[in-house]
């Protein structure tokens, strides 16, 4: 019982969802010993979704796998391909599968959806103590999840809010931090131009004419432009890009592409479709965009503040437009200016 209890605390002590899945996996290799545990989430649009291995670990690892959270959907398993596992998590139940061993699949529930499937492989078919062991301990993290999403997530977009930027924000100048760590300058200048990660992008996207929208039509109105723009935003971009709301009528893309053209691709599609949708009782919409690359020594704020320049340039100019902060430097619509502190320097 100590056991258990000790790794509910440690499955309920973080706060970071990546390190919540390792230590779900974990909590239940130590107490079941399985052959191996896994979880694996649904990624994708619909009709397109594919397998992502959040944690998988074999009885006798000591570090759990996963797949890289920037990973090509293109890389990964079709739902399709899977069978047991798909039915799983459409049917909302556990299915059990029997062969040269045995396979236990639990759908993973949150308040909003199924999102993905626990996979415990074992010698012996799971008895009725480890099938309740592993409810409970799901019931748990559905539950933990739910505190997540409500102090993580808009309450009216359902995307992420603001306070989680910085995390997840310095994760990434990390990540580029790591890449140049090495020796030889040659690789250095590789991983950072062609690497197969590509690089961090940073989007911010403002609505134009919106307290236009607000003082014609009221507020729910409002609230129903921005509901409208953050679905148009899920699927404009891809599922692991992360996408926020800042307040009002300021939304954040934190991406990774491959250089400045495909970013440019990816904002231009969002403009473009906000452009072309009608949105009820008020018609046309647009969007002002500034995006700017994420360098591995930037803050949180530093890269804001450029992309923030960068759309006021756009407004400036007429709205309804994307522009690229590093663009507009280059053909001198803009002075380069370095931050200390709070002091600006030309």
């Amino acid at each position: 019982m100590s056991e258990l209890v000790d790794r509910l605390a440690e499955l309920t002590g973080f706060r970071d969802r990546d390190v919540l899945d390792v230590t779900l996996v974990g909590a239940l290799n130590d107490l079941i010993h399985p052959l191996s545990v896994a979880i694996y989430r649904s990624v994708g649009e619909p009709g397109l979704e594919r397998w992502l291995t959040r944690a998988r670990l074999q009885g006798n690892q000591s570090v759990a796998t996963t797949d890289p959270a920037w990973a090509d959907p293109e890389t990964l398993p079709r739902l399709a391909d899977f069978p047991a596992r798909h039915q799983a998590f459409t049917s909302q139940r556990v299915i059990h599968v029997a062969g040269a061993t045995q396979v236990s699949l639990f759908p993973v529930i949150t308040d909003r959806d199924v999102i993905g499937v626990i996979e415990i492989e074992s010698q012996a078919v799971l008895d009725s103590q480890a099938l309740r062991l592993v409810g409970s301990i799901l019931r748990i993290y559905r539950n933990f999840q739910s505190l997540l999403d409500y102090s993580e997530r808009d309450t009216l977009t359902g995307l992420l809010n603001r306070k989680t930027f910085d995390e997840t924000f310095l994760k990434a100048s990390a990540e580029l931090r790591g890449a140049f760590e090495g020796d030889d300058a040659a690789e250095r200048r590789l991983l950072g131009s062609t690497g197969s990660t590509g690089s961090t992008w940073l989007g911010l996207i403002d609505i134009d004419h919106f307290k236009r929208v607000n003082d014609n039509h009221g507020h729910l109105i409002g609230d129903e432009v921005l509901l409208l723009l953050s679905r148009l935003m899920r699927s404009t971009f891809r599922f692991h890009d992360r996408l926020y709301r800042f307040g009002g009528e300021e939304f954040v893309v934190l991406m990774r592409c491959h250089g400045e053209s495909d970013a440019m691709l990816a904002f231009e599609r969002l403009r473009a479709n906000t452009e072309g949708y009608s949105f009820p009782q008020v018609g046309r919409m647009t969007v002002s965009i500034g995006f700017t690359e994420v360098s591995a020594c930037d803050s949180p704020s530093g890269a804001f503040e450029r992309a923030d320049k960068a759309v006021y340039y756009a407004k400036e100019a007429g709205r309804n437009q994307v522009r690229s902060h590093a663009d507009l430097i280059a053909r001198g619509e803009l002075k380069v200016t370095t931050k200390t502190g709070d002091v600006e320097l030309f």
